[in-house]
């Protein structure tokens, strides 16, 4: 078997950032299966421009390239089926289908804002440079613009998580008794977020805060022991 991912790094290589990427870290994890991380930085295009994408992740099996974490979970459901399943079946598929919007819009984009202005500190100057440009063109505004009133915003962000709340209430995982693609899905970004930025965004006696603590744990501590922040 030969699996390589184009994992997004900043100045550490070992210190993987990106929450897509995050989402295919913890997939790979669930099925059992190992890959040759390939770090790659915002600046190299060219290093994945032969296999059709300009994002991570992108996932090298036998060399074929498969693009995005959605694609990607989807190929190693679909090509690994005596592993365990990320889905748990096609109805699962279907509802981690509509989590993959969510974790989208509500988690990464919910995020973004609160952090935005953390993610150059992680980066080498090139690459910085590129993140800021890129962004503040997006945003029309600077990068500290932005994440000025992130003390106020972080609660708004919080009370967005309330359906997420009340399931893991009753629940210990969006996947149920046990994780699977749903909860790697909405990890990402909380990982993401850990990795680049010592903002707190979760209060210790949330239940969000007591799930993303148990899949830091998941796969040995996988998540845990990459390097990041203790928030």
């Amino acid at each position: 078997m030969s699996l390589k991912l184009y994992e997004l790094v900043g100045i550490d290589p070992a210190r993987p950032f990106s929450p897509y990427c995050w989402r295919t870290r913890m997939a790979l994890a669930h099925k059992g299966l190992s890959a040759e991380t390939l770090p790659w930085r915002f600046t190299e295009k060219n290093a994945i421009a032969p296999h059709g994408s300009e994002k991570v992740p992108v996932l090298l099996h036998h060399d074929k390239p498969v693009v995005d974490s959605w694609t990607i979970a989807n190929y190693l459901e679909d090509n690994f089926p005596d592993r365990p399943s990320l889905f748990g079946g096609e109805g699962g598929r279907a509802m981690a289908r509509m989590i993959n919007t969510f974790g989208d819009i509500a988690i990464v984009g919910g995020i973004f804002p609160l952090i935005i202005a953390d993610i150059p500190n992680s980066l080498a100057e090139v690459d910085a440079a590129y993140f800021r440009k890129s962004r503040e063109a997006r945003f029309g505004r600077s990068l500290e613009e932005i994440m000025a009133n992130r003390d106020t915003a972080v609660v708004a962000f919080r009370k967005s998580l309330e359906v997420m709340r009340q399931t893991l209430k009753k629940q210990p995982f969006i996947g149920g008794a046990a994780p699977n693609y749903a909860d790697y899905i909405v990890f990402g970004g909380f990982q993401w977020a850990r990795v680049v930025s010592p903002f707190r965004l979760l209060e210790a006696d949330d239940p969000v805060y007591a799930w993303r603590d148990k899949l830091l744990d998941a796969f040995d501590g996988m998540a845990r022991t990459s390097p990041g922040y203790a928030v």
